[in-house]
């Protein structure tokens, strides 16, 4: 109490005068080109203004001060682009101001800001991300991993027609959660790691743990005076996670170096357990493998060191789990809650693919309809409602003068709404996927950074790398769940004579579903014998 009561009190005799010295200063250099906002309280700025979820909060507020307003959260002076044409300025026009992607502290302890996510733009994040390209999320890259992914989604469909045969239900949003994180497990450190198997509830944990702690407030990032007090107990928390992450990732590391030896012994091959080829294996070098040969490379451009190749492993287990998890969750939710929707997708299914055999991804680009589920989801449903920018040179967007290191919020929640254009934004219609975009000669709108009325991933060089992997992903997987199995959602809430999900939404730095999906699922084929190998 007597800590609190001090730091008040040096909080009022000091950072209030300095404050008003520090606007004084940004009035006068930048004061009537900065965008509008609303008045600040002191210390606090307005922090009282943002709600638990973030977007829903800068989206009222624009309403009233306009697509492109100022705020001030502590000490950390903000913009918001809450608009397609106005993003477009920050994400096209003035780009290279924009390029930084600030990182927390918590984000900065985890990852040491060496990943792709978060690491500064320059000559090491092209190496990175050229790096992540061409092994892991570039398309072509994606598509050497598909049969994998297409047995775990059979592994998949068949627990669940195993649920369906007792009648019991499926938390679908855990169980999509584990899904999508054994393919990434496995994407990244393989099939035959003897260190992984039992453990992808250990590391589903552990990437829950990493993306909450993301998304935590932290006094720290906003309160120039309190980065040293870890007034939250953050820093400990923290510490405990990385513990576990090295713990986790070094056992796993240490056997990849061992079969690596064997294998060098044994005259090369990629080999399995111990350095013996089984059946099972693929002839496709997981990410790991291709971390440490270029970590053990001489003449590589860059050196990644082992704190490097721990870094980018945690951020793609974490980054690609959530991301097609919570999109498949909504996915199905939006499906569920649209009989008509769900009929019209199975009709496509049954005729594009027929009843004799297990739809994959291979089938989606002949599934425009399902194609245009997905992306009306995303739409509606970003997995990242809000994302960060830094300016690092000033720059003019429209009349405004935006100061150098202004952080950026960019509402792709509110910019994926505009009714400017989108018809009933709110409403959960495919087909607007499929009709021509007017205002434009390339024909319907897309997904994938093009077109800034949906920005689903973002635009630009910093659009989100996990984008091919949710869109060659997801078709197959929803498509898989509509054609095998009809669905009674278990915990909704009743509309006449059905249940039906609420689509509330979770307080967190991904954007998910309030409620955990519940069904029991119903097999439409008896026996499946399409799920057979």
């Amino acid at each position: 109490m007597a800590l609190l009561v001090e730091l008040l009190f040096f909080t009022l005799l000091v950072f209030v005068p300095l404050r008003a010295i520090i606007n004084l200063i940004i009035k006068h250099k930048y004061g009537h080109h900065l965008p509008p906002g609303p008045i600040a309280l002191p210390i606090i700025g307005h922090f009282h203004l943002l709600g638990p979820l973030k977007h829903r909060s800068l989206y009222k507020l624009s309403l009233r001060y306009g697509p492109l307003f100022s705020l001030r959260l502590g000490s950390v002076r903000a913009v918001v682009a809450n608009t397609g044409d106005v993003a477009k300025q920050f994400l096209k026009t003035n780009e290279f101001s924009f390029l930084h992607r600030p990182a927390t502290i918590g984000i900065t302890l985890v990852t040491n800001n060496v990943a792709l996510t978060f690491a500064p733009y320059g000559p090491y994040w092209k190496f990175v991300k050229k790096l992540t390209m061409t092994e892991l999320l570039g398309t072509r890259s994606v598509n050497k991993f598909i049969s994998l992914r297409a047995r775990q989604c059979r592994r998949f469909f068949r627990f669940l027609a195993q649920k369906s045969e007792l009648r019991e239900p499926v938390n679908l949003s855990e169980e999509l959660s584990k899904l999508t994180n054994t393919i990434m497990m496995q994407m990244v450190l393989g099939t035959q790691s003897a260190s992984i198997e039992g453990r992808v509830e250990e590391a589903r944990i552990l990437t829950r743990d990493v993306t909450n702690i993301f998304g935590e407030f932290n006094l720290a990032d906003h309160f120039w005076i309190c980065k040293k007090l870890d007034l939250q107990g953050f820093e400990k928390r923290i510490d405990n996670i990385l513990a576990r992450i090295d713990k986790f990732l070094e056992v796993i590391i240490v056997e990849r170096e061992e079969q690596r030896r064997l294998r060098n012994i044994n005259g090369g091959g990629r080999g399995g357990r111990n350095g013996v080829v089984t059946d099972e294996d693929e002839d496709v070098k997981d990410f790991l493998d291709f971390l440490l040969d270029v970590s053990e490379d001489e003449n590589a451009e860059i050196k990644l060191t082992r704190t490097h190749v721990k870094s980018f492993v945690m951020e793609y287990f974490t980054a690609g789990t959530d991301s097609t998890a919570t999109a498949a969750d909504w996915t199905i939710g939006e499906i569920l809650n649209h009989p008509k929707v769900l009929e019209k997708a199975r009709e496509e299914i049954d005729r594009v693919v027929g009843k004799n055999h297990l739809v994959g991804e291979s089938d989606g680009p002949n599934l425009p309809y399902i194609q245009a589920i997905i992306k009306e989801t995303l739409r509606l449903h970003p997995p990242f409602p809000v994302v960060n920018r830094k300016c690092v040179e000033a720059c003019k967007i429209d009349k405004y003068m935006i100061p150098e290191n202004t952080m950026l919020f960019l509402n792709l929640w509110a910019i994926n709404r505009d009714p400017n254009f989108w018809e009933n934004p709110s409403e959960f219609r495919p087909e607007r996927f499929l009709e021509p975009n007017e205002g434009d000669k390339m024909g319907p709108i897309d997904i994938k950074g093009q077109h800034f009325q949906a920005l689903p991933f973002g635009s630009g060089r910093r659009i989100c790398p996990g984008k091919n992997l949710v869109l060659q992903m997801l078709p197959g997987l929803v498509a898989g769940m509509i054609q095998c199995f009809d669905w009674k959602v278990v915990n909704g809430k009743m509309d006449g004579n059905d249940s039906v999900m609420e689509m509330d939404e979770r307080q967190g730095m991904t954007l998910s579903s309030a409620r955990d999906l519940v069904c029991v699922p119903v097999a439409r084929f008896s026996p499946l014998t399409i799920l057979d190998p």
